[in-house]
């Protein structure tokens, strides 16, 4: 049996807004570092059985792919709460997946969406502005 969960458009926010943290794996069955990736990803939802391990295969699910502008794959993307709190291309090796997962369960979220929020409000600002202070 799997521990990974495929993703799709019909359970993609349902998994995101119930479960506070979401590992994603944007993949394609022709793609050969994805390949390699899949076993290191599966061996990661195996020794993390309190986080969600989602796969969205980018073929099947292109409205996805889209929506969080992957350009190329693999891409692991972290959602903690919601947010998006690392998104990186390339097959990571099974260390720096650990490594990654390991920062990201030490994230304090109010300090995440401090930022986000601080963001947000820059930009929106900015937008008022104009690109040139107009």
């Amino acid at each position: 049996m799997s521990s990974t969960v495929e993703l799709t458009k019909e359970n993609f926010d349902q998994t995101v807004t119930d479960n506070e943290f979401v590992l994603i794996d944007f993949w394609a069955a022709w793609c050969g570092p994805c390949r390699q990736f899949a076993p290191v990803y599966e061996k990661a939802a195996v020794a993390n059985p309190d986080l969600v391990f989602g796969k969205i295969d980018t073929e099947a699910q292109p409205e996805l792919a889209a929506a969080f502008g992957i350009q190329s794959i693999p891409t692991l993307m972290i959602v903690r709460d919601q947010v998006a709190v690392f998104a990186q291309p390339g097959a990571l090796p099974e260390a720096a997946l650990t490594d990654v997962i390991g920062q990201a369960r030490k994230l304090d979220m109010d300090e995440v969406r401090k930022s986000v929020a601080e963001q947000q409000a820059k930009q929106a600002q900015q937008g008022e502005t104009g690109p040139n202070g107009q």
